[in-house]
């Protein structure tokens, strides 16, 4: 791929945290230095619902080192960890949230929910003090799945949840749809269970509560998304304290994705315990605990039905589902398979009629909330599938009928409230094809006949809606050495947004990219902020920026006009530098900010969050019906993200997002037996996309600005995960569909490919 190699917006710049980072400058949470710090370990429950009758802790109290041991009767004054999201029936009653208290009392709801907190010098002593505490269970039933704990008789998961029922949710107009499917020519259905997925990132959780004695107060260093959002939980909400009685920082972060937005038990307990104590207190995650215990996704099992009329144009969509929440209602998810499905389950399609129900439902399985797309991937599959299985019942070629049905106007208001704000969506199919070897397809197809393979390819048509908080207040400081320092209330995990950041205020002050250095995560010195999440930082941090810099730049104005000894009206400002209209006399910028000791301008977010980034995927796979092996031979897709800041990042971030949909559908299952036990707590178990399953990805950029910001940028991250399980899906079924084989359940692992060809044959 040629990029424009001119500084500015839209060069393929290298990532400027990159020379730092690779040569150990990085600082995550377990690097911060905290001697004489007294160490973390949490006790967790092995049951997946038990009563917990008794706690015996009073040898682990005697051991050499242990400073606490914390149990749910030490935290009584602790309080409630609250959704942030809300969603209502049709009744308009509120989602029911039972209490999330840091450690449950009485009762346990799943599988490493924590029992107790033991505080020790060492972490040696730590777990062993853990290991002598005695605790007496007495197991209860327990329920994994969503549509098994709606069933009468279900073991109940909270008192205050009849039935296990969290909201029975509707969306849409169902007589639309029931009218459009009465005058149908066609009715395509599917129906699958999604499976569960982890984060895995790099960096697991942790936490160091720093005890500061002259202001009675505590740090609080952690890997977060944002720190605004945890630092107002954890204060107003659950340890009920002063906002100034704590500060949040939060350093380099190995990876985030969704579950390092949520506030979690342990950094409330180890803020509680360093200011119970006054001693710092320190607990780094491994890797069973994240496993066990952080957010999971896509637990969702459904049905969707399409209705075609007799030219092959989509008349009405419904889908009818149950979302697993798990044990309890986390901070976003009430919003992530509910609104998170709305946003894009009518595709790039111009569907005119959409109704979805979910009933929503506790289980005794780890808490649901947002992973890398955020209740879409599932909600495309289920779309994409619903495409390919209408093309295969009535003889049209898949690639033909969607574009029969592609939006081709814009803006475009979809039938559940939502507005696509710009896009190409037939020149997306047309790049896409253009990358995929499309005239050669048939003869490879026919090459992996001869070799006893089978081949197949699939299309995904995906997008995503940017959401996230516009609650920013960015800040714009040159210093009088030349540094520019930009405050931002959004936070990098990888992403490389001291380098996007940096790009698009030296493009707006006319400076070396090199000057501008980011300052994030710290609830002192950022104002506000929402925090990273629903890919809208470059949106939102970038937008705002901008226009503290726009701030910036006309209030030097005046200075300007002094120091050039000229009328302000007369001053202009370009390249860098403020100059006299039709002369060549000027001053630049870094010399003014030297010359008045410094300048600072902010702005708050003034822009709209929601973009709609949108992609066409084609993955080709080729499947040996002997083992039930998949191999992914090819994968291509052609991108909208609006205005691209940097072409380097975005390949970057598409990489990492079809890697992780890849996973999704080939292989990752967080899966739980019927006891509750998780049975993939490791990396043993669970399996995640290496180098070898992924070939050389293809992509183009096909882009239109976005309206909604003054960038015209869009959000991207989350973009490739949405479409790329529905791709490799369809290219599957694609590829077996002739053997008679047109369902398998993701991950489409080779024991289920075997096990559906078995059973045709």
């Amino acid at each position: 791929m040629a990029f424009d190699v001119l500084p500015g917006l839209g060069s393929p710049m290298r990532r400027l945290e990159d020379p730092r980072l690779l040569t150990g400058g990085g600082r995550y949470m377990a690097d911060a230095a905290a001697p004489g710090a007294l160490q973390a370990v949490f006790l967790r429950s092995p049951h997946a619902h038990a009563r917990v009758v008794a706690i015996d802790a009073a040898e682990a109290r005697a051991m050499p080192g242990v400073a606490a041991i914390i149990t749910a009767e030490d935290t009584r004054a602790l309080g409630h960890n609250p959704s942030v999201t809300e969603i209502k029936d049709q009744a308009g009653r509120r989602h029911i949230e039972p209490p999330r208290l840091p450690i449950a009392p009485g009762r346990v709801r799943h599988v490493g929910e924590i029992v107790a907190m033991v505080v020790a010098e060492t972490l040696a002593q730590a777990r062993d003090a853990a290991e002598a505490i005695i605790v007496e269970y007495d197991p209860l039933p327990a329920v994994v799945r969503g549509d098994d704990a709606l069933l009468p008789g279900a073991p109940l998961v909270h008192d205050e949840a009849p039935g296990n029922l969290v909201c029975d949710w509707h969306k849409g107009d169902a007589s639309a749809v029931d009218a459009a499917f009465a005058a149908a020519a066609h009715i395509a259905r599917v129906s699958f269970r999604s499976p569960r997925i982890l984060a895995g990132y790099i960096e697991p959780r942790g936490a160091l509560a720093q005890w500061e004695e002259a202001a009675q107060r505590v740090t609080l260093t952690t890997p977060s998304q944002g720190v605004h959002l945890l630092h107002r939980i954890l204060c107003d909400h659950i340890l009920n304290i002063p906002r100034d009685r704590l500060r949040v920082v939060t350093e380099d972060v190995g990876g985030g994705f969704g579950p390092k937005l949520p506030p979690y038990p342990e950094q409330a307990l180890s803020v509680f315990a360093a200011m119970t104590l006054k001693r710092d207190v320190r607990w780094v995650q491994d890797r069973s605990e994240h496993h066990l215990a952080d957010t999971h996704a896509r637990d969702l099992v459904a049905t969707a039905s399409l209705a075609l009329d007799a030219e092959g144009r989509f008349t009405a969509i419904r889908v009818e589902g149950v979302a697993n929440f798990g044990a309890y209602v986390s901070t976003v998810n009430p919003t992530i398979p509910t609104g998170g499905m709305a946003k894009v389950i009518t595709g790039l399609y111009a569907i005119p009629a959409a109704h979805l129900h979910l009933r929503c439902a506790f289980t005794h399985t780890a808490p649901v909330d947002a992973v890398r797309g955020a209740g879409k991937p599932e909600a495309l599959v289920l779309l994409e599938r619903l495409v390919d299985q209408a093309a295969r019942d009535t003889g049209r070629d898949p690639v033909a009928l969607r574009r029969l049905n592609l939006v081709d106007s814009f803006p475009h208001a979809t039938p559940l409230g939502y507005r696509y704000d710009s896009g190409d969506y037939p020149a997306l199919m047309d790049a896409v094809l253009g990358r995929t070897g499309d005239a050669g397809y048939a003869a490879r197809r026919e090459a992996s006949l001869a070799r006893g393979l089978r081949r197949g390819r699939g299309f995904a048509c995906h997008l995503h809606g940017s959401g996230g908080w516009g609650t920013e207040t960015s800040g714009v400081t040159i210093l009088p050495d030349g540094t520019v320092e930009a405050r931002t209330g959004t936070q990098s995990q990888g992403q490389g947004h001291a380098t996007a950041y940096a790009q698009i205020l030296a493009a707006r002050l006319g400076l070396d990219p090199t000057l501008v250095r980011i300052v994030q995560g710290d609830s002192d010195r950022i104002a506000r902020g929402g925090g990273t999440g629903g890919s809208s930082s470059t949106i939102i941090s970038g937008a705002t920026m901008t226009r503290a810099a726009d701030t910036l730049i006309e209030q030097g104005r005046d200075a300007a006009a002094e120091a050039l000894e000229a009328a302000p009206i007369d001053i202009v400002f370009e390249a860098g530098a403020y100059t006299i209209a039709g002369t060549d006399r000027r001053i630049t910028l870094l010399d003014l900010a030297q010359r008045m000791g410094g300048m600072a301008a902010s702005a708050d977010f003034a822009d709209t969050v929601e973009t709609w980034p949108t992609g066409i995927a084609i993955a080709e796979v080729e499947v040996d019906p002997e083992t039930g092996a998949i191999t992914l031979d090819r994968f291509a897709a052609a991108i909208d993200a609006g205005l691209v800041v940097n072409p380097m990042l975005l390949g970057g971030q598409l990489h990492g997002g079809y890697a992780a949909g890849i996973g999704q559908a080939l292989m990752e299952d967080a899966r739980y037996d019927e006891d509750g036990q998780m049975q993939a707590a490791t990396l043993m178990d669970y399996a995640m996309p290496r180098a070898g399953d992924f070939p050389d990805l293809d992509w183009v950029s096909v882009p239109t600005p976005s309206p909604n910001n003054i960038l015209g940028i869009k959000g991207v991250g989350e973009l490739p995960t949405n479409g790329a399980p529905a791709a490799i899906a369809n290219a599957v079924i694609d590829a077996l569909a002739a053997d008679g084989v047109t369902h398998i359940e993701l991950p489409m692992t080779p024991a289920r490919v075997w096990a559906a060809l078995a059973g045709r044959r």
